[in-house]
């Protein structure tokens, strides 16, 4: 029998259940830097961008992250490119809710009709007659929560969405929105260095609400040399961002890492890291480090 874990190395990370029927291998991948620079345009490759998305697919992927505001609309016409049709485990979740008006600029618009608007453009830019997952990229501070969730139920008892996820929100946010509609995941900065979402987190694994930790391989002064990151990467013959995927996947079951990479090469070492197995002691060195 093939192992599974050696063609497909991203099933190593195990699986979990997006709001109870969306099945995933935890580790993901994010399309956010197959941009130009500044996450806007066409890719410097355009090529090595589509390998890259079949790839994840070879290496066990189905869980893909994009946005409507990367590139903008790139990623959805690479992901259609490179991948359509579907298959039918592969989950495509986007996001809504952020504007572009340049390289790096990033404005958050959450009037419904907007959000409307956007959800309908992914629909067609993906080529899905559903989103199965369509995560509100930011909450918009000029517009009540209630109504941008609103929207997004809307649409999701219209049948253009399956399910809503958040992003960069508190706890109180969480609850805020889940009293208009179902929250079943929230996407916040969180990594082994930077764990300033801990709250959120724990909120999520209580709830059995998926963590999609954006920015996923930051490790900060724990990978220079001598430090426990590097130690360990060494006695593991593995790199420092495999360590600190790993350390995610160990950190709680509802934690979905989905690193980034223009690089097929990159991609296939982000992804290898689903089969490293932290030992107690390791863990603990590295939660402890920061």
């Amino acid at each position: 029998m093939t192992n599974t874990n050696t063609t497909k190395p991203a099933a190593a990370a195990g699986t979990f259940t997006i709001g109870g029927d969306l099945t995933v291998n935890r580790l993901g991948y994010g399309t956010m830097q197959l941009p130009g620079k500044g996450v806007w345009g066409a890719p410097a490759d355009h090529d090595e961008a589509i390998r890259v998305l079949r790839r994840s697919i070879e290496l066990g992927v189905n869980l893909i992250d994009t946005a409507d505001a990367y590139g903008p609309f790139i990623t959805d016409a690479l992901i259609r490119e490179a991948l359509h049709p579907y298959t039918d485990d592969l989950v495509i979740a986007t996001k809504v809710g952020l504007t572009r008006q340049g390289p790096n600029v990033w404005t958050p618009v959450g009037r419904p009709a907007y959000l409307r608007q956007q959800v309908e453009l992914n629909l067609r830019n993906l080529g899905v007659d559903r989103i199965d997952l369509l995560q509100l990229h930011r909450i918009d501070p000029d517009v009540a929560l209630e109504d941008q969730v609103g929207e997004l139920a809307a649409l999701q008892s219209e049948g253009k969405i399956r399910h809503i996820g958040l992003s960069e929100v508190s706890v109180d946010q969480i609850k805020a929105a889940s009293k208009v509609a179902p929250v079943v995941s929230v996407q916040n900065l969180y990594n082994l260095a930077d764990r300033s979402a801990e709250d959120v987190l724990d909120y999520a694994e209580a709830n059995d609400i998926a963590f999609i930790p954006w920015f996923p391989l930051a490790t900060g002064k724990l990978a220079k040399p001598g430090g426990p990151l590097d130690e360990l990467a060494t006695e593991h013959k593995a790199s420092a961002s495999q360590l600190a995927l790993a350390w995610l996947l160990r950190r709680s079951p509802v934690i979905l890492p989905i690193p980034g990479t223009s690089s097929v090469s990159h991609l296939e070492d982000n992804v290898a890291g689903a089969r490293i197995q932290l030992s107690d002691d390791e863990y603990e060195v590295l939660t402890k480090a920061v």
